[in-house]
């Protein structure tokens, strides 16, 4: 920012610009919707939303293959895998609110920063189901043929940290996920291993009553379906692995100091609970809460958390999915 001379400066170069490109950003995730329009609003800036259902990796080849053109993505909203295997396209910034952030959640120079996330959790429908409190508890019979994962584990990355909680509550840890592969592998012989993928649909007519998920993404369905499904969710205690997406700017953004503007707005009070209103975690909700300035009717609305939480490193999550790779097929084949 004192690169324009403060935050006067910066917003005074970012309406001289007149334009921000976004990808990735579909309008109600995270309710990045609301944050664009009122990005937009309060600067008079065009915001460009270009591919809103693209992957974190997409993301990433659409700025090489748009490099040097008016309509390469200025920042990008990243998967941790992606994020950290590609630092050299971005450039360092640090937001006015940087030093709220968790050390372990943002790059030490500012080359990407944390925004928002969530944790691995369970979520059932109280109706058909007792209320797990742990993942050992879905190994009982009353859970025969009910439990699913969101997608496969060696490719979808809800399913891989369902796996991976799945290991933290069967005696297993970040440097270890067989436990969790062999927990899952005993949810199938009982019976209790349903190989279906989950939607509000499946939910909605009772085929898939027990789901590891997001816990954000669940409350989300929980919403949704207020009125027709009795849908709960729980983080359990001994079992907590959380997952955090990141922005990042691209080192050759044809926008600089919009892009600069639209993370100062992202991490702001307003861009900070415009993400919890859109059930997701945001970075900075500790310091919010102590100062006082957290949506605490949003909060309320998200599953308790308690526990310490787990943030896997990138060789552990390397590891684990070699381990994945070789295992889980001859697992739950």
């Amino acid at each position: 920012m004192s690169d324009f001379g403060g935050m006067d400066g910066l917003v005074a170069a970012a309406q001289k610009e007149g334009k921000l490109n976004v990808i990735a950003l579909p309008p109600n995730w995270a309710n990045y919707g609301k944050s664009i329009d009122e990005f937009s609003q309060k600067y008079g800036i065009k915001v460009e939303s270009s591919q809103p259902d693209a992957s974190s990796q997409e993301e990433i080849n659409a700025a090489k293959q748009l490099n040097g053109t008016d309509r390469v993505p200025d920042v990008f909203d990243l998967g941790q895998n992606v994020v950290l295997a590609n630092t050299d396209v971005f450039a360092p910034y640090k937001v006015q609110t940087w030093k709220d952030v968790p050390d372990n959640l943002k790059e030490s120079s500012g080359l990407w920063t944390s925004d928002y996330g969530g944790y691995m959790s369970i979520g059932y429908d109280a109706s058909k189901v007792p209320a797990p409190t742990s993942i050992q508890d879905l190994l009982k019979p009353e859970y025969k043929g009910k439990v699913v994962l969101n997608g496969d584990p060696t490719q979808a990355a809800s399913a891989f940290y369902g796996v991976v909680a799945a290991s933290l509550g069967s005696g297993g840890s970040a440097n270890d996920i067989a436990p969790g592969v062999n927990f899952f592998s005993e949810l199938k012989k009982q019976g209790n291993f349903l190989p279906l993928n989950p939607t509000p649909a499946t939910i909605s007519s009772g085929q898939t009553p027990v789901v590891f998920d997001w816990d954000y993404l669940h409350a989300a369905t929980a919403a949704s379906l207020a009125g027709k499904v009795d849908w709960k969710v729980v983080v359990p205690e001994d079992s907590v692995v959380g997952s955090y997406y990141a922005q990042a700017i691209n080192k050759n953004a044809a926008h600089p100091a919009a892009a600069r503007l639209w993370e100062e707005f992202l991490y702001s009070d307003q861009g900070q609970n415009n993400f919890l209103q859109g059930f997701a975690h945001p970075v900075r909700a500790e310091a919010m809460q102590k100062a006082g300035t957290l949506d605490q009717a949003a909060f309320a609305k998200l599953p308790p958390v308690s526990g310490k939480p787990v943030f896997l490193t990138q060789d552990q999550v390397t590891a684990a999915k070699q381990y994945l790779s070789d295992n889980w097929a001859s697992a739950v084949g």
